[in-house]
């Protein structure tokens, strides 16, 4: 079985340097930058990130599992009744998916391969 723990959270905004900006002053979040549209969060106490979204999408937080197996987290994600709403990906770092559990909070899973 999968025994998969929270590993990241992710932040979306439609202005990410006012987003850093206000954390950064607020709770002495630092970055470091993927680009101009992903920070990674630094001294926030678990890893996570901030992310660019256009206008007008709701910005949420994305709450990221990790795996060792990513596939057979896919798996068990579905048989237990999770709808995946972006399947396998890679990224800088490793490959995810993300999915809807019944209650509707959308979450992903992260592996390194």
């Amino acid at each position: 079985m999968n025994n998969l723990k929270i590993d990241y959270v992710e932040f979306q905004t439609p202005i990410i340097a006012e987003s850093k900006s206000f954390f950064s002053e607020a709770f002495g979040w630092s970055y470091v930058d993927y680009g101009p549209t992903y920070s990674e969060i630094q001294g926030a106490g678990l890893t996570g990130g901030l992310e660019a979204c256009e206008s007008g999408e709701r910005a949420q937080p994305l709450v990221i599992l990790k795996a060792d197996d990513l596939d057979a987290a896919q798996a068990a994600v579905e048989t237990a009744g999770g709808q995946i709403v972006k399947p396998i990906f890679s990224f800088p770092g490793g490959r995810r998916f993300h999915f809807m559990e019944p209650g509707g909070n959308e979450l992903a899973v992260w592996s390194e391969n």
